[in-house]
């Protein structure tokens, strides 16, 4: 979904968002976390928030240790 020829590629706030969609979209089955898409949604904003906060907290500790 999110292919480049780059070693890292910076996650944006819109490609969480269109991750979310497809996963919407195909009717997601819960995660290694256990939460359905229902109670997800509950919070969208603030999930969405999270999950792409703690992506882009792990590119900048790849970063690091390059």
């Amino acid at each position: 979904m999110f292919e480049t020829k780059a070693s890292t590629v910076p996650i944006t706030k819109e490609m969480v968002k269109a991750a979310y969609r497809k996963v919407k979209a195909n009717a997601g089955a819960a995660g290694v976390d256990k939460e359905s898409l229902e109670d997800f949604q509950a919070d969208l904003l603030n999930n969405l928030y999270v999950l792409w906060n703690r992506f882009r907290k792990k590119q900048l500790l790849s970063k690091m240790w390059q």
